[in-house]
């Protein structure tokens, strides 16, 4: 087959509110997630193997637990995939959810009930723009678009999901004074975060926001400054 390339955008969780856990462990969220202007790129060609250039945050290993390399399989289909890493691993904006989306997005697969089977996040990063997400995020309420600009900073770390969400449950299941339920548990795993969100604030003056599971924090609005990157949502969200 000819080389394919498919974009892989993030996705930012601008609010996030955990509802309840399962009887299997899956923890129940109601979520408004929106698409922003930053993605990794996705080459298929005729093969079966995956390359990783440039990733950064947490290791990306190109091996078969890889999620691109599990969309495949999930799938039923082979290719040689390059994967330009432009989302940091690790920072609560779906990089490899993304990746995982966009590989089902080439197979011409968009069911949220295959999706999910990969992530939460990958329902909505299959379908993209803003939404409404709830259930254990296969369930999709599409909203209409807002134009917003978004100030974000990544550290130069990244936070594991799984640990986070073991912390909130450790924790007791804390409901955050801001609207991601996630902080504290956040921040009990790495306790770094709180530099970094006193950082952002104190550039801009605006309260920073946790994205997901972190590390990424996030304000409202476009603060150029050192150290800050603006990422918009695209139009066709």
């Amino acid at each position: 087959m000819a080389p394919v390339v498919v974009t892989a955008p993030a996705k930012l969780t601008v609010s996030l509110r955990i509802t309840g856990v399962r009887d299997d462990g899956y923890h129940l969220i109601d979520a408004e997630m929106v698409t922003i202007d930053l993605a990794d790129a996705l080459t298929f060609a005729e093969g079966d193997g995956l390359e990783v250039v440039g990733a950064s945050g947490l290791p990306v290993p190109a091996d078969d637990d890889n999620l691109v390399r599990r969309a495949l399989r999930l799938v039923g289909r082979t290719a040689q995939v390059r994967l330009e890493k432009r989302i940091p691993a690790g920072a609560g904006l779906g990089g490899g959810s993304a990746d995982a989306a966009a590989v089902l997005r080439w197979a011409g697969v968009d069911d949220p009930a295959v999706a999910v089977r990969l992530g939460a996040d990958v329902p909505f990063c299959v379908r993209g723009g803003r939404a409404r997400v709830t259930g254990i995020g296969d369930r999709l309420e599409p909203l209409d678009h807002v134009d917003r600009t978004f100030t974000v900073v990544t550290p130069p770390f990244g936070c594991s999901t799984p640990a986070v969400y073991r912390a909130w449950d450790d924790l007791g299941g804390p409901t955050a004074a801001g609207p991601n339920d996630l902080e504290p548990a956040a921040l009990a795993v790495e306790p770094r975060l709180a530099e970094w969100r006193d950082r952002l604030g104190d550039a801009t003056g605006q309260v920073p926001v946790l994205a997901g599971s972190g590390s990424t924090w996030f304000v409202d609005g476009a603060f150029p400054a050192a150290g800050t990157v603006v990422r918009t949502v695209p139009a066709t969200s």
